[in-house]
């Protein structure tokens, strides 16, 4: 099972591929534990597309980020599953602040090591306007239609409950 996880910041990716893995018992990457080395410094790009292009090898698998630069093409023709988290705007800002308190001076598992927890305007000017951009709603229309065979979109928490319990249904 291949499974790709794409969607905005603050939708539950990343705690979405965690569950996803475990149920599986696949392995899981978050790409932006490729993009940033400690203290939030960007990878070399040659080396983190060669990382990227190492885990896709293995024969399962889920991977947490959007960054299309790290093969999303070529994932999202692998996957047997994408799915897209369309969470609105205000819901991904309180989750990403959240997290933040959650996590304050400290890094969380779907980053680097050194990568501590941070938020500031930039970011929160991503979550709510450069993140969603018409450019980036038609790249995601696009792929919905391009993959409409594989793609699950979840747009709020009711529905990826159901989702879980569906694949944990099936798998018990």
């Amino acid at each position: 099972m291949k499974i790709a996880i794409l969607g905005n910041s603050g939708s539950g990716k990343s705690t979405l591929a965690k569950q996803l893995a475990e149920i599986y018992k696949i392995q899981l990457l978050f790409l932006d534990t490729i993009q940033f080395e400690s203290d939030w410094k960007e990878r070399d790009f040659d080396e983190s597309r060669k990382l990227v292009a190492a885990f896709m090898k293995q024969d399962s698998w889920v991977i947490d980020g959007n960054y299309t630069k790290f093969f999303q093409t070529e994932r999202l023709l692998a996957v047997d599953q994408i799915i897209y988290m369309d969470f609105p705007r205000r819901v991904c800002l309180y989750r990403v602040l959240k997290r933040y308190f959650e996590f304050k001076n400290k890094s969380r598992d779907s980053i680097s090591n050194g990568c501590i927890e941070k938020i500031d305007f930039e970011f929160i000017w991503w979550i709510l306007h450069e993140g969603r951009t018409r450019s980036q709603r038609d790249h995601y229309k696009k792929m919905i239609e391009d993959y409409k065979d594989k793609i699950i979109v979840l747009k709020n928490k009711k529905q990826v409950d159901a989702f879980l319990q569906n694949i944990k249904e099936a798998h018990s």
